[in-house]
């Protein structure tokens, strides 16, 4: 089994809602841990797309096995978007503040707040074969933010499977217990469980 893998990411919430997850032994290195600073290329129009592009890009030029995730969030009402496009859905800045009011204005008046989240995790490895894990949970979107914990859209996200709180207002533990990225690394640590 792999000592080390690298996450496709410096994002540090995502790094550390991550690491927990991790079998002992196994070592979650950062872009910044393997020297690519670069921003990482991420021109495909789907969540598979993306997520692949990002793992064999660091996979090709780093010469390290990597994985890496895109999430969106899919609305109901707005024919899914933001999906591919929810940490640009405000414009190239990526403010999550931004992009929660501009959700919230698209909204407004909506009688089907239903949503999802859905993450896909893609593992570039060594050998150069690629697989891929997804993950997702269904909710709704609240009309105003709630809690100070996560990031994103947590703050307007209530899961179906919780108890009618945001993801940003449960503890890291308790959104890992049902989190659309916990389920897809899930399958991705069974995969390299097996290798």
């Amino acid at each position: 089994m792999l000592t080390q893998l690298c996450f496709a990411s410096n994002n540090a919430h995502k790094l550390d809602e991550i690491r927990p997850l991790l079998p002992a032994g196994l070592t979650l290195l950062s872009l910044a841990d393997i020297g690519c600073h670069e921003e990482l290329p991420e021109t495909q129009d789907t969540l598979e797309g993306n997520a692949r592009q990002k793992a064999e890009y660091v996979r090709q030029h780093y010469g390290v096995a990597c994985f890496a995730d895109d999430t969106g969030l899919e609305v109901t009402a707005l024919n899914g978007e933001p999906g591919v496009y929810s940490a640009r859905y405000a414009g190239p800045q990526r403010r999550a503040e931004d992009n929660v009011a501009k959700l919230l204005q698209e909204l407004r008046g909506a009688a089907d707040r239903s949503a999802r989240f859905r993450t896909v995790v893609a593992l570039a490895q060594a050998d150069g074969s690629v697989h891929e894990f997804a993950g997702e949970v269904a909710g709704h979107i609240t009309e105003e933010a709630h809690g100070t914990g996560g990031f994103g859209y947590d703050p307007v996200f209530v899961p179906a499977e919780g108890d009618g709180r945001s993801f940003a207002e449960m503890s890291s533990t308790e959104k890992n217990r049902i989190s659309h990225r916990a389920r897809a690394v899930a399958g991705l640590l069974a995969f390299l469980k097996q290798e």
